[in-house]
């Protein structure tokens, strides 16, 4: 089972290089509780500090959450988030990003946006001045330019790299199955063959904890007011077009100011599929603890993926947290960070996965 997370039943805190570093306690014993909180997905310690930041300033949840992943954007954490990170089969780097409002259940978002680094932003924007809910591609990318975005290149001399290795590698891995030439040994362009001869393939991530993927925040206010996002730029040498989890309402994340807030964060082709941070809000909803709303999101998932790669973060309208991860190879703990009134600082937290 997963470690409770937060601040009740039996802890240790070791300081590691000035930052401190919660060790959670073994599995039942519930995190305390106090308003306001803010947690988000890995040791993504200056998006943590930001968010908490426009919180004190006296900004909104929606504010906290929209500087917060922002943050990790300029940042480029772990090159997973932001420009410059992840190219596709093309080389180009693409972003996704949702926000939600838990109070009116308002979500904006974007997905494959190019050319226009603050995916986050454009996704408040997608709020704040239409009725939509989600834009996708270069037409996002042209509403953003109308919203004021600077239309800029996301593409970089790492991505370059990155890029120029996979090609180096007979585009090695790669999301394709079923194809000819084989996409397990050559690239591509590949087809449908004329006789499909179908593999039996298991369900196994391509992605792992050194490929993490987003940055999941919940930010519920000292009211109890709840909001969501998600910011990133997807699976690394994804096919183009191909959109994951993190845009995805009640997948990426999922914010109801009358229960609580979750993010997902792993393989979003596989997680999207069961709307995890839909699914934990609604354990929370009815009564279940943070942590154990995160353990049966991910024990559903064991159920369908046991190899997947993937955590859940929660939260609910008491300032309650916690987390839980699925236990792979290279994978047997969580790390995320929280800010809350009982904690001298934004504090990262870690969780053992089941």
């Amino acid at each position: 089972m997963a470690a409770a997370v937060g601040r009740g039943g039996a802890r240790r805190r070791v300081l590691v290089a000035s930052l401190w570093l919660v060790v959670l306690p073994l599995a039942g014993a519930a995190s305390a509780a106090a308003l306001p909180v803010v947690i988000n997905t890995w040791a993504f310690r200056k998006a943590a500090e930001t968010a908490w930041r426009i919180l004190q300033l006296g900004g909104s949840e929606l504010d906290a959450v929209e500087r917060g992943c922002g943050q990790c954007e300029i940042d480029q954490c772990d090159g997973s988030v932001g420009y410059g990170g992840s190219p596709d089969e093309s080389g180009e780097t693409t972003l996704d990003a949702m926000i939600m409002d838990g109070n009116t259940m308002e979500v904006g978002a974007v997905a494959d946006l190019r050319h226009v680094k603050n995916a986050i932003g454009v996704a408040r924007k997608v709020i704040e001045y239409t009725k939509h809910t989600l834009l996708v591609g270069e037409s996002a990318s042209l509403f953003a330019v109308r919203m004021g975005f600077p239309y800029e290149d996301l593409t970089t001399q790492k991505s370059l790299s990155v890029y120029s290795q996979w090609l180096n590698q007979s585009c090695q891995p790669n999301y394709w199955k079923n194809v000819v030439p084989d996409s397990s040994k050559s690239c591509g362009p590949y087809k449908r063959p004329e006789k499909v001869t179908y593999k039996e393939e298991q369900t196994i991530s391509q992605r792992s904890v050194h490929n993490h993927d987003t940055i999941g925040m919940v930010v519920i206010g000292g009211n109890g007011t709840v909001a969501s996002g998600t910011s990133t730029n997807g699976a690394v040498h994804k096919i183009p077009g191909r959109v994951g989890d993190s845009p995805i309402a009640g997948a990426g994340s999922y914010a109801d100011s009358t229960a609580g807030g979750a993010a997902a964060t792993g393989d979003g082709d596989i997680m999207m599929r069961f709307l995890p941070s839909y699914q934990a809000v609604e354990y929370m909803r009815m009564g279940t603890d943070p942590t154990v709303a995160c353990q049966k999101v991910i024990s559903r998932i064991q159920k369908y993926a046991p190899k997947f790669f993937g955590a859940v973060i929660c939260a609910n309208t008491t300032g309650s947290y916690g987390a839980a991860c699925n236990k792979i190879p290279g994978f047997t703990q969580f790390h995320f960070m929280v800010s809350s009134p009982l904690l001298s600082q934004p504090t990262e937290q870690v969780v053992d996965c089941i």
